[in-house]
This record gives structure tokens, C-alpha cells and sequence, in this order.
């Protein structure tokens, strides 16, 4: 079952070639949000993972991550904790900056959305260099969290992020993954 649920979502996410730049295949995954099946399916698969995990928090990074991670964190009845890209947060703040291809970006979690012990689930659309996620799982740890897994609905594994994550010890996750050349 979870095969067949997995390449359903596989199927649904939509190749953008040369977006946002030539040579780079943009993986969409809005079709699996706009079709009814494919988002319970996608939502199910993460919710049947984690359920009975003792889970406090679900963790997001903005933006494509809230989706997901806002209803799965309902459906597991659990807090949500948006990471954000820098500014966007109004209180106390903690930032970790991370490399991009070409310079850096930076994101941020209110200092207070984390008590120490807390399990938490880290939630992404897409992990390509990892470079978002392992900021956001810097962070979730410099606020006390046991990070219990890092989970996305796409790996590109040929970037190397996957990789990375486990590499820090933190458990990686993705419902599907996508090759360089592969549709």
C-alpha cells in the first residue's frame, strides 16, 4: 500500500524544465495539493509514519512545508512551528544562516517555540543541497529539541542534502525521490 500511495504522489508532481533557470528541472508538487486523493494520500503516508511516535511538535520550513506540516500536525494533534525566512517573525528570535549556490539566506524560529525535550519532526516540500533543512535542524537543536526525524515529499539524492541530513544524525525521510534526467 504505501508503495502504491507513494508513486501515486510521485506521478502527480509535475517536471518544470529550466526553472527557475536554465538546466534545472523545477520539481512542482502543487498537482498533488489540487487533487483531493493525491494531498489525503500524501498527508496519510506522513500521518501513518508517525503516529504512535510520541511526537510533541511538528516543525516547517516556509513556505511549501506549512502545507504539509500544518495539516499533519492536526491530524497527529500536535503543535506546529513555522521556520521562517529571516524577518518574518514579530517576537524573539533565533537565525541560522546556510549557504545557497550562489551566497546565503537565513532562517529563524521564535526563541520561545521550542521547550527543551521536545520531540519534534522537521517537515519540507523538497530537500535538494539540504541546505534549508539543515539550518532548520540547527535550530531546533540550539532550542533544546530532540529532532527525531527530518522528513520531505522529494529527495533529489544526486544533490547530496539527503546525505547531509543523515550524515548529522538525524533520520531522513522522503515519500519519493527524483534522479538527475528522470520524470
Amino acid at each position: 500500500m504505501q508503495a502504491d500511495s507513494a508513486d501515486l504522489i510521485r506521478r502527480a508532481i509535475r517536471s518544470v524544465p529550466d526553472w527557475p533557470q536554465a538546466g534545472v528541472v523545477f520539481r512542482d508538487i502543487t498537482p498533488v495539493l489540487q487533487d483531493a486523493r493525491s494531498f489525503r494520500t500524501l498527508i496519510d503516508l506522513f500521518v501513518y509514519r508517525y503516529m504512535g511516535k510520541r511526537i510533541d511538535l511538528i516543525a516547517c520550513v516556509d513556505a511549501r512545508g506549512f502545507i504539509i506540516g500544518s495539516a499533519l500536525a492536526y491530524a497527529l494533534n500536535v503543535g506546529f512551528v513555522p521556520i521562517r525566512k529571516r524577518g518574518k517573525l514579530p517576537r524573539s528570535t533565533m537565525s541560522e544562516i546556510y549557504a545557497l549556490e550562489y551566497g546565503q539566506s537565513e532562517v529563524e524560529v521564535h526563541t520561545d517555540a521550542v521547550r527543551t525535550g521536545q520531540r519534534v519532526v522537521l517537515i519540507d516540500d523538497l530537500v535538494a543541497t539540504g541546505g534549508t533543512m539543515l539550518a532548520a535542524i540547527k535550530l531546533l537543536q540550539r532550542l533544546g529539541a530532540n529532532v527525531l526525524e527530518a522528513g520531505a515529499i522529494v529527495d533529489l539524492p544526486d544533490l547530496n542534502g539527503s546525505a547531509k541530513i543523515a550524515a548529522t544524525g538525524t533520520p531522513f525521510y522522503a515519500v519519493c525521490a527524483f534522479k538527475d534526467g528522470e520524470d
